[in-house]
């Protein structure tokens, strides 16, 4: 009779065991935050909802969130009527929904101020008394060696046949006064090693335009293909690249003697870029166990 009692109170310590680890799985809710610059033209949206997709087909059980890091962008956004969270109030809100892990994809270019900001916002949300557990950011676009030669390949497969001996292309990256401003002449080196009709100049920071023209002229370029070097095709590169005003690349080149083309396609717009921003994605999901 002892025995008997024995293995049932046995039996119902594993069964509370088993139940209280079970209410502990059934607790932990996983999602993942999306966060971009941002931009407040709607033809931007295609490549923002391309990313979108992407993401969605390689996570369909895991609910997705958005969130902008431009403040002005956001602003201009909810004049219009629209809503858009900055990454804290995302995270926060994520947090009140009962979100206990949550993986952060950063979907900037290069690791500078933007995503220096947003590494610490979500550091600060890692553990957060009550709401989120654990938090993960993943990387921008380009970071490790390895991000420069899949960009590089990725952007030559869709440029290759665009080139001759007096055609070039040149991309228009943002720049930046960050120490991360290196990443724009050092992933043209990544691009040179595809082809020298390749150029990577930038409207904040170096190269500036006035550092490229000596080299397209020295190669004996007629014609220069634009096209941003960034996740959308916003204002920069509708104004500053491709506008009509007296500063702006396109009207410069062509006084200079060249012929233009543009090329209005924001790097979100390409599958195989979107791909190294997942792939940055999937190391945190993993860390997190989100499937």
């Amino acid at each position: 009779m002892k025995r008997i009692l024995h293995l049932s109170i046995f039996f119902l310590l594993i069964m509370n065991v088993q139940m209280t680890y079970a209410h502990k799985k059934a607790e932990d809710k996983k999602g993942i935050l999306l966060v971009t610059f941002g931009s407040s033209y709607p033809e931007t949206r295609v490549a923002f909802e391309n990313i979108d997709k992407i993401v969605k087909a390689e996570f369909p059980d895991v609910e997705i969130r958005w969130a902008y890091t431009s403040k002005m962008i956001r602003k201009i956004i909810r004049k219009r009527g629209g809503v858009v969270d900055s990454p804290a109030e995302a995270l926060a809100k994520m947090g009140e929904d009962g979100f206990t892990h949550v993986a952060v994809q950063s979907l900037h270019i290069i690791p500078g101020e933007e995503y220096d900001n947003l590494k610490h916002t979500v550091e600060a949300f890692n553990g957060m008394p009550k709401g989120i557990k654990v938090t993960e950011i993943g990387t921008p676009l380009l970071f490790l060696d390895h991000d420069h030669m899949q960009l590089a390949d990725a952007l030559h497969q869709q440029f290759k046949n665009k080139l001759n001996s007096k055609t070039a292309v040149l991309f228009m990256g943002h720049g930046s006064h960050h120490q991360s401003n290196i990443y724009y002449p050092g992933f043209e080196y990544y691009l040179k090693q595809k082809s020298d009709q390749y150029f990577v100049g930038t409207v904040e920071g170096f190269p500036l335009l006035d550092a490229i023209l000596p080299q397209l002229k020295s190669n004996g370029i007629k014609k220069v293909i634009l096209t941003p070097f960034m996740s959308v095709a916003g204002d920069h590169a509708r104004n500053d690249m491709a506008g009509s005003e007296e500063d702006s690349w396109k009207t410069i080149l062509e006084k200079e003697g060249f012929t233009t083309e543009i090329d209005m396609i924001g790097l979100a717009e390409y599958d195989s870029v979107v791909g190294i921003w997942v792939e940055h994605l999937k190391a945190i999901c993993q860390e997190l166990g989100i499937r």
